[in-house]
């Protein structure tokens, strides 16, 4: 008995159109009940989601939907829950193309967007100024058709995040996409529905201006898939190009965004895997996050803490052009997502990880690059690093580290002694195990205390101890190892354990001591 054959589809990779989606035949995850559920069940609502992750194309499921295009959600979710005998007058707004860089740019742009909305629906707009064009638009549109407007708005922050480097650009670009938004207030009575989505979340006294009837659900449970790909998902819709691919590690290497609910898939990163068949960074190349190293330099983040960040609900949710949170910047971003909850009177904590291998090895290596001042450093490192894992090299390892710090300029250390002298060692030796994409586990508790690195690898377990030795003179770290009992936490793994004791001097600035020891099983 022959397996039946599962049919390939087109794989809609950038493709942003709902209706050349389905028309054409593309994979589709449905998304439309979801639509249809914000639409009955409120009004004002914001959403904050990663940059390439189906927020243009919700927004255009939104738009056909509420333009009452039945004939593209047939099969679907909606289909049976919608109302299709209204149309409602549609105005879009996107900020996704283009790079503006002054007010006067944005101005101009606004008012191509607000014009090319007002011929499609037939109005005529004579105001001149932004904001009484735009009130008149949605007043019109209600009026002509008789049904109340819905605006919808894509990438509402991109102008000022183009230009979050120039913190008066910014400023300019904040004020004048305020002019805009706060027409939404006062044009209550006309509107029926309103969705804002961006990769940031500006505080609503800086940018919204007094709309406190938006409902943000980035964080609400129920619409953590809202974008994005589930299990069931991959699973289902897209089982066809799941033949020949390590399932599990696609799992690992591009799941795990999360939300407070169903951990998705990035749509970009998955679906360019379906097309080229080989696992690599696809989303994170796509962007390279040239301010978010920046600054994690500038603030001297100690980079190992990057995988364990401790945030409150309320620090994720700040962010302004003079006051930009490391934690909000890379949770926002999509570098940093939610591993775990906590509840304390009515504070919501939240624990951040990276979301993935992808983002886990490609973010390391693009740190690595600043850490050390040379684009060109790190990558021959890293393989070689691979390698002597593989090979249980230790001698070889202990010279590779130390070839690599003797290689950092002097100029570079004394602009980066974050967290300390040890800080900026370790953020550099721990940056090269992630990014290989490696299970690490930092400050590893025992119920003798904590290890400083634990590596999984190979069948293999790492296990790190770190010292200076102007800090701690008599520190033999491979004896704290020893001595602790460290190891018998992973005794039952049945795999070989490394000690390893890494000591570090300041005056030498390299590494002076490299003792290891293996445990036989």
């Amino acid at each position: 008995m022959t397996t039946p054959t599962l049919l390939r589809r087109k794989l809609p990779i950038g493709i942003q159109t709902f209706s050349e989606i389905i028309e054409e035949g593309y994979y589709y995850v449905d998304k439309s009940g979801i639509a249809v559920d914000l639409a009955q069940q409120g009004k004002y609502y914001f959403l904050s989601r990663p940059r390439r992750f189906g927020k243009s194309l919700f927004l255009d499921t939104l738009q056909e939907l509420f333009a009452g295009n039945q004939a593209l959600f047939t099969g679907l979710a909606a289909e049976s829950r919608w109302d299709w005998s209204k149309q409602y007058p549609v105005i879009r707004i996107s900020f996704g193309d283009g790079l503006l860089r002054s007010s006067a740019e944005l101005d101009q742009r606004i008012r191509e967007i607000l014009q090319d909305n007002a011929q499609r629906l037939g109005a005529v707009c004579t105001h001149e100024s932004i904001g009484g064009r735009f009130a008149q638009l949605i007043a019109q549109a209600h009026k002509s058709t008789g049904q109340r407007a819905v605006v919808l708005i894509d990438e509402y922050d991109k102008p000022i995040l183009d230009n979050i480097d120039n913190s008066a650009v910014a400023i300019e670009m904040r004020e004048g996409l305020k002019n805009l938004y706060s027409v939404l207030k006062g044009s209550d009575a006309h509107l029926k529905f309103v969705f804002m989505t961006g990769v940031s979340k500006f505080s609503k006294v800086s940018l919204f201006s007094g709309l406190n009837n938006l409902k943000d659900i980035t964080l609400d449970e129920r619409y953590s898939d809202i974008c994005g790909y589930t299990d069931v998902d991959v699973d289902t819709v897209f089982a066809p190009e799941l033949p020949g691919l390590d399932r599990e590690l696609i799992r690992q290497w591009y799941n795990g965004y999360n939300w407070l609910g169903t951990p998705v898939y990035n749509p970009f990163g998955l679906l360019l895997l379906f097309d080229t068949r080989k696992f690599a960074p696809h989303w994170f190349e796509t962007g390279t996050p040239t301010f978010l190293i920046k600054l994690l330099v500038q603030r001297q983040q100690f980079t190992p803490n990057l995988s364990r960040v401790v945030a409150s609900e309320t620090l994720l949710a700040t962010f302004d052009v003079d006051n930009i949170p490391v934690e909000a910047l890379m949770f926002q971003a999509g570098y940093l997502t939610i591993a775990s909850e906590r509840q304390i009177m009515g504070r919501l904590e939240l624990t951040l990880k990276y979301p993935n291998l992808e983002v886990q090895a490609a973010l390391n290596d693009s740190l690595l690059q600043s850490l050390t001042g040379a684009q060109n450093l790190p990558g021959p490192y890293i393989s070689r690093l691979y390698d002597l894992l593989m090979a249980r090299n230790f001698t070889g390892l202990k010279d590779l580290f130390h070839a690599f710090y003797a290689s950092i300029a002097n100029d570079w250390y004394r602009k980066n002694e974050m967290s300390g002298f040890e800080g900026y060692y370790v953020s550099i030796f721990y940056s090269y195990f992630a990014a290989l994409g490696l299970d690490i586990r930092l400050e590893d508790p025992t119920n003798q205390g904590r290890i400083d690195m634990t590596v999984l690898f190979d069948a293999q377990v790492f296990l790190f101890e770190f010292k200076v030795v102007e800090l701690n003179p008599a520190g033999a770290p491979l004896q704290q190892i020893k001595d602790m009992h460290y190891f018998d936490k992973y005794r039952s793994r049945g795999e070989p354990i490394h000690l390893i004791g890494v000591e570090f001097s300041k005056a030498s600035r390299n590494i002076v001591g490299f003792e290891v020891e293996t445990l036989s099983i």
